[in-house]
């Protein structure tokens, strides 16, 4: 009991393994809710964490799409995933998955545009398991270039018709961490250890933690290009026979502001899978530019699954802050999502991502927020697709 205790008290350092294959590997648990906790609880207030008691549970017995809890715990994990195992551990647990082991995937190699980081978190009994995608960070050079090779490539398998084609950059970088993702994911499927070498499958440093359960419920997530591999992802499972094993506990795939991944004839093929139309949930934020690319100018793409949109009232915030001496008042900007029977399509060119930077320094002032804009980065932010899907009446991540 006294190792358990100390391990937990631990619990967040991230263990590094070596490499293999070109890939780097790393493993971090949970604080406990001792840790997170360090003022203790006061009389009287609400226990912040976790935000849901009994998110396990809920992941598990949910079977309509889109949920809001489900939602908010996919922005949530999508939008952290931009940091690290550790960081991700510790989100998740403040949000319910207590004790949860996240194991962290990337590949980065400059020369071929690929820079691949999964996200792997299992709960405390390994029932449930999340798999996030990172997106775009915004200073990072190499996602930019490869999320603009919009040249269609062909899948490796038949999908549909000889003109099916997905985006040649987006479907290397998910196919460059696939194998050890897909490895951890069957590793999942068997009771057992949660740490293992990425060499051979053996027991690795700092293996002790075991797991009774075997995988029941999988759910998929991402922001922008995170977005893009983790609907690639999605389909690989629907239709590589190799994963038949993983299928059947795939419970839905959760997007925010993702890019269109493939021709119109491989969105018509994925429309004729029910998982792939009906549990692909799509979440685009009023104007966030990046479900509309890549642009019609660079030939034609379309998006699968369920869309739902948030809307902005721009003009009323902004008015309301001019009268409020210059900006004082304060009114929120996320919109509740509602559903939208006509996908997004593509913008015509360029040119919509030269407005789309325009609107993004006009934000920063009040005389021009309220101006009328096309497309805008700032509604790219991860933050804007939390905020969107929060549940009124729950306290977010940081216990607020």
């Amino acid at each position: 009991m006294a190792e358990t205790t100390e391990r937990r008290q631990q619990a967040g350092r991230a263990t590094a393994m070596p490499k293999a294959d070109g890939l780097h590997v790393s493993d971090a648990e949970a604080p406990s809710y001792e840790v997170l906790r360090p003022y203790g609880r006061s009389a009287g207030d609400a226990d912040r964490f976790p935000v849901y008691k009994d998110l396990e549970e809920h992941l598990l017995t949910t079977h309509e799409h889109p949920d809001p809890v489900v939602a908010h715990v996919m922005a949530t994990c999508a939008g952290y995933a931009y940091s690290d195992a550790e960081t991700v551990a510790m989100i998740m647990a403040r949000l319910g998955l207590e004790d949860n082991h996240c194991r962290t995937i990337s590949m980065s190699v400059d020369g071929m545009l690929i820079d691949s980081t999964a996200h792997l978190v299992r709960s405390r009994s390994g029932r449930v398991a999340i798999l996030a995608y990172r997106g775009t960070p915004p200073l990072n050079g190499i996602d930019w270039l490869l999320n603009l090779e919009v040249e269609p490539e062909q899948i490796t398998y038949w999908y549909g018709e000889p003109c099916s084609a997905v985006h040649a950059g987006f479907y290397r970088n998910v196919r460059a961490t696939r194998y050890e993702v897909l490895g951890a994911l069957m590793r999942a499927c068997r009771p057992g250890p949660v740490r293992v070498s990425p060499h051979d499958g053996s027991e690795a440093d700092g293996g002790d933690r075991v797991v009774d359960g075997a995988l029941d419920a999988l759910y998929i997530t991402g922001h922008s290009l995170g977005g893009a591999m983790a609907a690639l992802m999605g389909v690989m499972l629907r239709h590589e026979d190799k994963f038949r094993e993983l299928t059947g506990r795939l419970k839905a795939i959760y997007t925010f502001g993702q890019p269109m991944v493939g021709t119109p004839q491989f969105a018509a093929a994925a429309e004729r899978d029910d998982f792939l139309r009906e549990k692909v949930i799509r979440y685009v934020y009023d104007k966030d530019p990046v479900p509309h690319l890549p642009p019609a100018s660079s030939g034609r793409y379309q998006h699968f699954g369920k869309e739902y949109r948030s809307t902005v009232q721009r003009v009323s915030s902004s008015l309301f802050g001019l009268l409020d001496r210059g900006g004082g008042a304060c009114r929120p900007r996320s919109g509740d999502p509602k559903y939208a029977p006509l996908p997004t399509t593509q913008m015509p060119g360029l040119l919509g991502l030269v407005l789309a930077n325009l609107a993004f320094l006009g934000n920063k002032f009040t005389l021009t927020r309220s101006l009328p804009m096309v497309y805008s980065f700032e509604d790219h932010l991860p933050q804007h697709y939390i905020s969107a899907v929060t549940p009124s009446d729950v306290p977010n991540e940081f216990g607020d």
